[in-house]
């Protein structure tokens, strides 16, 4: 396997015992085993756990936004792309892997001192409330900055809610619940 080929496996196998399992309940040993690969094949590409983490939590939030992204470009009601969160979180908790938010689950488990895996976090979060103010620009033009700010935030919080109460109560309640709200938000059209 090529070195490259090899960290992106590394980081796969790290993900899939990350997200199933938590971060602090997964062993290096556990990773080398699943990865089929030496430790020191494992440290040659990662310097430490956290390295491997924050790697992890990059790798989540592409897929999540790349697949975001194209969820809501293939919407072409407005409407729709203002909610396709919401959507787009529905279809991601009927997954059989879906375990809630990566970076959430990530952050109750590290400590305040764990300084780079929090700014990766906090970035991640940060990058989507600015997607979702694009959504919104692009939808509602009209919108003053002051609105497309609170409606953004409205709506990133309602996320936020759903897809932790979704993984928690084991049902999609709290998705509907929160598109049905964010659609209250929204301007008449």
């Amino acid at each position: 396997m090529k070195k490259l080929e090899l960290r992106e496996h590394i980081i796969k196998v790290a993900s899939e015992l990350f997200y199933a399992n938590g971060y602090n309940a997964t062993g290096i040993n556990e990773i080398i085993l699943k990865a089929e690969i030496a430790k020191a094949t494992l440290y040659s590409h990662f310097k430490s756990k956290d390295e491997l983490c924050i790697s992890y939590l990059k790798n989540m939030n592409d897929n999540f936004m790349n697949g975001l992204h194209v969820h809501i470009e293939s919407k072409k009601e407005s409407k729709l792309q203002l909610l396709g969160i919401f959507d787009y979180l529905r279809d991601l908790y009927f997954n059989p892997d879906f375990n809630g938010c990566w970076s959430i689950k990530c952050m109750a488990e590290i400590g305040k001192e764990d300084n780079e895996i929090r700014k990766e976090i906090k970035s991640q979060k940060n990058n989507l409330m600015s997607y979702l103010k694009i959504i919104i620009n692009n939808n509602l033009p009209q919108n003053s900055n002051a609105e497309t700010e609170k409606l953004s935030n409205a709506i990133y919080l309602l996320y936020e809610s759903a897809i932790s109460e979704s993984h928690l109560h084991e049902s999609d309640w709290p998705i509907y619940s929160a598109r049905t709200i964010a659609l209250q938000l929204l301007p008449k059209a």
